[in-house]
Parts: structure tokens; C-alpha cells; sequence
């Protein structure tokens, strides 16, 4: 059979199924059994697929039609231009938490320019050091990786709750080649008394009850990751009570939050400390971020 006609007939299964984008769905899933681009499968490419690649691709298949993540079944999902491994158990990265990741690596660039500028270093240092930046809740680890690529002036601590994330974010960063530290406990509880310049987190934020009315996709997703309480904003009570007792002074936290909950999450942050609070909207226009800053001298947010 040829890649066309295959594509087509895979395709159409796919929409029967339910399955969003079915038709990029199929090429990409062809294009990981044959190695062929996937834009080149669609365009039409007649490939003549082999009976062994038939069986491997009709095995994806019936995973995706009982709508199994894609990622999950290619194993890796792109953030910031670079694959990130991913598989069951593990929440598969979102284009909008690449708004934290890029708000994060300004946040840290214009930090190390005003150090460069003033010649001076921050009181709290003894000789010179690394911004020390801390990805709470990591998961696959594509946060703290990420800055650790962009950023050769960050130090970055990656800790989840979830041993099997960790195994995957360790796997991540040996695949990109970025030095991390890995902590495995329950948010704060494996920091000890260590500080940082920066905590970044994409935590639990779905409110318990809306979990199993997720699209059917996300439900095959790990619960851990999703569950954030009656309110969703369970996390977010206990990072805005224990993030102060782990920042120096002048630091800052940068959160993901869902739907309608940027404003609570600032209000949360304000009443344990934070000096200052600001949201920012993602692609869709719905405030998705939120920065605190703490201290006297509050360092520039999303490069301003």
C-alpha cells in the first residue's frame, strides 16, 4: 500500500474516532514508523510502506483511536524548538508554558545585564555565582531545562513529587545536555534551608470535579499533574505560604494558573509576602501567568 492512500484510510478512521487534527495526526504517526518527513507523506510522497511497517503503524493506530496522547505514542514533544521525551505518567508539555520558560530566560538575561552593568554583585553573595533558579513540580523537566540551555548564567534545581517524572526529566536533560540538579519530595519539602533567585512552577491547577470532564487525551494524562484541589488553587496556597522562606531577597516566582485564577493565585501571593504581583495572557488573551516579585529591589519581569 502507498503512503497516500494509507494516509487517507487513516485519516478517516482517526475523524471517526474523534481524534482533533486526525490527518496530521496520521502522518506524523507514519512518518515515526518509516522515517519519512511527515510533510512529505502529506504532500502526497507514494511511498510504498512494507508489511512490517503496516503492523507497527496499525498498532499506533488503535492506541490513538482510543485517543492515547500523540506524544505519548511518538515519545517526545517539541517545547521551545527542542524535543522533550514524554511518556505515560508524565503531563506532556503545553505551547502556553513556553510563555514561562521564554518570561523566565528575559527574566534572567536582563538580571545578569544590570549585574554586568553595575559591577557589582547582590549583597547576599559570597564570591560569584550562578542566578539560581528552582522548577517546582518539574514533570518532564522542560521549564528548567529549558533555561539551563538558554541560560549559561543559571544554576537550576528541577524537583517533582513523582519519581517517574524525574526519571524522564533526567532523561531530557542528559538529551540536551544541560547540567541540572534533580530533588524528588513534595513541593518545598526536599529544599532544606536552600534559596534561590528564581522559582518557576507549572503545579496541579484543574479543580478536582472538572478532572474526568477533561478532553479524553488530557484524562490519560497523570492526575498527580492535573488535580489541584476542590478550587485548583491547592498548590498555590502552600507556593505562596513556603516560597518566601526559599528566595533571596529581591527574588521572584513566576507560575503557570489556569482559567479564571490568575487573580487569586496574585491575591495568595501578596497576603504571604510578595512586594509586587502582575499577570500576563497567553495566546488565547486569558491571563495564564503570574510573576510575584520579593524584596526591596524587585528584579525586571519579561525583559522590561
Amino acid at each position: 500500500m502507498t503512503a497516500r492512500a494509507l494516509l487517507l484510510d487513516a485519516a478517516r478512521r482517526l475523524k471517526q474516532a474523534g481524534v482533533p487534527d486526525a490527518a496530521y495526526d496520521a502522518a506524523m504517526l507514519l512518518s515515526r514508523v518509516t522515517g519519512e518527513p511527515p510533510l512529505q507523506l502529506r504532500a502526497g510522497f507514494d511511498l510504498i510502506v512494507a508489511e512490517e511497517q503496516l503492523q507497527a503503524f496499525e498498532a499506533l493506530m488503535v492506541r490513538r483511536m482510543a485517543r492515547e496522547p500523540l506524544q505519548y505514542l511518538l515519545g517526545d514533544a517539541l517545547f521551545l524548538g527542542m524535543p522533550f521525551r514524554v511518556r505515560p505518567g508524565v503531563l506532556i508539555p503545553r505551547p502556553e508554558t513556553e510563555l514561562l520558560a521564554r518570561s523566565a530566560i528575559r527574566w534572567i538575561a536582563k538580571r545578569e545585564e544590570r549585574k554586568n552593568l553595575s559591577g557589582m554583585d547582590t549583597p547576599h553573595r559570597e564570591g560569584k555565582r550562578k542566578t539560581r533558579v528552582l522548577d517546582l513540580c518539574c514533570g518532564s523537566g522542560c521549564l528548567g531545562i529549558s533555561v539551563a540551555k538558554h541560560c549559561p548564567a543559571a544554576d537550576c534545581t528541577l524537583s517533582d513529587y513523582s519519581p517517574q517524572a524525574l526519571a524522564v526529566a533526567r532523561e531530557n536533560a542528559e538529551q540536551l545536555g544541560v547540567r541540572c540538579l534533580f530533588l524528588e519530595g513534595d513541593l518545598f519539602a526536599p529544599m532544606a534551608e536552600q534559596r534561590f533567585d528564581l522559582i518557576l512552577s507549572n503545579p496541579p491547577y484543574i479543580p478536582s470535579g472538572a478532572c474526568d470532564t477533561l478532553q479524553p487525551e488530557v484524562c490519560r494524562e497523570p492526575r498527580m499533574a492535573l488535580d489541584g484541589g476542590a478550587d485548583g488553587l491547592d498548590f498555590y496556597r502552600r507556593i505562596a505560604r513556603e516560597a518566601p522562606a526559599h528566595l533571596y531577597s529581591g527574588g521572584s516566582v513566576m507560575l503557570e494558573v489556569g482559567d479564571g485564577e490568575a487573580e487569586a493565585v496574585e491575591r495568595l501571593l501578596l497576603d504571604h509576602g510578595a512586594r509586587r504581583c502582575e499577570a500576563s495572557e497567553d495566546f488565547a488573551g486569558i491571563s495564564r501567568m503570574v510573576f510575584a516579585d520579593y524584596g526591596t529591589f524587585p528584579e525586571p519581569w519579561d525583559g522590561k
